[in-house]
């Protein structure tokens, strides 16, 4: 089982950027389907972008397309996801997460599918 640490968070202005990275130790990092969640202050936790074994398939919520991109190096055992055009209601902690698939092209946007998770990084956008 990967074990998974976020970095890359913090204090942004409205229109600005930022890129989380997820770094994972442990064996078969490439067996893993990846994805980013975020917790906004006072709500649930949400999907934001998911990624394939080999970085094929991706898959956004609504919301993201266009602005962020995920995107994966399985020779670092690393994820990451670039943040554009940030906005105030971006403000969230974001999660790295980790589902053990068969499926080389499988995505998954439900966190029932993720096995493992980070400890979260905070991203703040200001107004």
């Amino acid at each position: 089982q990967v074990q998974l640490l976020e970095s890359g968070g913090g204090l942004v202005q409205a229109g600005g950027s930022l890129r989380l990275s997820c770094a994972a130790s442990g064996r078969s990092f490439s067996s893993y389907a990846m994805g980013w969640f975020r917790q906004p202050p006072g709500n649930e936790r949400e999907f934001v972008a998911a990624i394939s074994w080999g970085g094929r398939s991706t898959y956004y919520a609504e919301s993201m397309k266009g602005r962020f991109t995920i995107s994966r190096d399985n020779a670092k055992n690393t994820v990451y996801l670039q943040m554009n055009s940030l906005k105030p209601d971006d403000t969230a902690v974001y999660y790295c997460a980790a589902g053990r698939t068969y499926y080389s092209d499988a995505v998954y946007h439900n966190a029932y599918d993720y096995d493992t998770w980070g400890q979260g990084t905070q991203v703040t956008v200001s107004s």
